[in-house]
């Protein structure tokens, strides 16, 4: 289960990497808008909200996947509290079941 989040998480990553690269920011930058005036399918604004609100749906995504994967580790790795309890919980136990030296009396 965890597997297929991570790749999932992964996979996300990368697919937000790329739509923030393809977005034509202020400068120019990587756009895939161009300043081509055409008025056909994809026009600079359509595809900047297009992007915009892939950019955000990617976003979100990776987020709910980021709380998943925190909350399916957290069921399998004992937290730190747990190993100090445990470590002088055995400690007790083992100062319990020592022997105290008896003291010689034949001297």
């Amino acid at each position: 289960m965890i597997t297929v989040i991570l790749v999932i998480h992964v996979i996300l990553a990368v697919c937000i990497i790329c739509a923030v690269l393809l977005q034509k920011s202020e400068g120019g930058g990587l756009g895939i808008g161009g300043s081509s005036a055409s008025g056909g399918f994809m026009t600079a604004r359509g595809t900047a909200n297009f992007m915009t609100k892939l950019t955000a749906f990617l976003g979100g995504c990776f987020f709910l996947t980021s709380i998943i994967l925190a909350l399916l580790s957290s069921n399998n790795a004992p937290s730190i509290a747990n190993e100090v309890s445990k470590s002088i919980e055995e400690k007790a136990t083992k100062e319990k079941t020592t022997k105290e030296p008896t003291v010689p009396l034949g001297n």
